[in-house]
């Protein structure tokens, strides 16, 4: 029996904030790099988040360790979910904070795309499917347009970056992953990230540690603190609780607040076409994950 109950005015309150939250990320990756390389970045925002879930968790009393067939694909979903960050960090040098939004927030199209085929009862439906055309009409547009700044590669990047955000998701949900605790799923994916990313920072001859200023550090701390610990905690607790496809709705308000936060702190500048590719790209997220039918409350 689903104990799960429909969202009221809190959860609504929470869901914009978390919205907010993930839609500033970018900003505060692209001040962070001014002083930190974008692949150590991303190292040390896993690995110091990972400290502190895994502190959250022993002082809640969840278990970690059990014989629950989740090593191989958590190993596995750790390293997906660091391709994705890096190339969500890499991209951020080469292209501006609301096209790389765009991009990334492309990823539950493809998603829906590799539950279709990939998981059994996930079929796409018609609206799904007018959804994913719609995103997909968004990037033609928003790679065509180059006079919103930015560059073909951190436009790749922030492809690339969605579609291992998504290959992401349809391994959790078809693996033995999708039965065991959202804390150990986020444990593996930031462990295995941060165990990726310093070696290959190293690797990449990426410069290291620059000059620490203060809104270096605050981003920093932004990221790991606010983002990777307490705003996915706060998700996976809004999961257990309330009804997924009435919360999934709002996730096309996440990359309006990262265009606006673009725009407002960075100096972004969108040009009427990139705003149409942006607004097909979010009609598309919403179509994909409006709930196929009106659950009961």
């Amino acid at each position: 029996m689903n104990s799960r109950i429909a969202p009221g005015p809190a959860a609504f309150g929470l869901m914009l904030l978390l919205c907010a939250i993930w839609g500033m990320q970018q900003v505060s990756i692209k001040v962070a790099s001014t002083g930190i390389s974008p692949i150590l970045q991303a190292g040390l925002r896993s690995g110091v988040a990972a400290l502190l879930v895994f502190a959250w968790a022993r002082w809640r009393g969840i278990a970690l360790v059990a014989h629950d067939r989740s090593l191989k694909p958590g190993l596995l979903v750790g390293f997906l979910f660091g391709l994705e960050f890096i190339f969500i960090f890499a991209g951020l040098d080469h292209t501006t904070v609301s096209r790389m939004v765009v991009f990334l927030y492309t990823a539950p199209c493809f998603t829906v795309l590799g539950l279709h085929f990939f998981v059994p009862g996930e079929r796409m439906g018609w609206r799904q499917g007018t959804g994913v055309l719609l995103a997909f009409a968004g990037l033609v547009l928003a790679f065509i347009d180059k006079a919103s700044g930015g560059s073909v590669l951190g436009d790749v990047f922030g492809v690339l970056a969605a579609l291992f955000w998504a290959a992401t998701t349809v391994l959790i949900r078809a693996t033995a992953l999708a039965k065991v605790t959202a804390t150990k799923v986020l444990l593996y994916q930031l462990v295995v990230s941060a165990a990726v990313m310093f070696p290959l920072s190293w690797l990449a001859g990426e410069r290291g540690i620059g000059v620490l200023s203060a809104p270096v550090l605050w981003a920093m701390a932004y990221q790991i603190v606010v983002v990777a610990c307490i705003s996915y905690l706060a998700w996976f607790w809004l999961l257990t609780r309330y009804l997924a496809g009435r919360l999934l709705v709002f996730s096309f308000l996440t990359p309006l607040f990262g265009v606006w936060f673009g725009v407002m702190l960075m100096g972004d500048r969108p040009t009427p076409d990139f705003v149409a590719a942006a607004l097909l790209v979010l009609g598309g997220i919403v179509l994909v994950n409006l709930p196929s039918r009106v659950l009961p409350t």
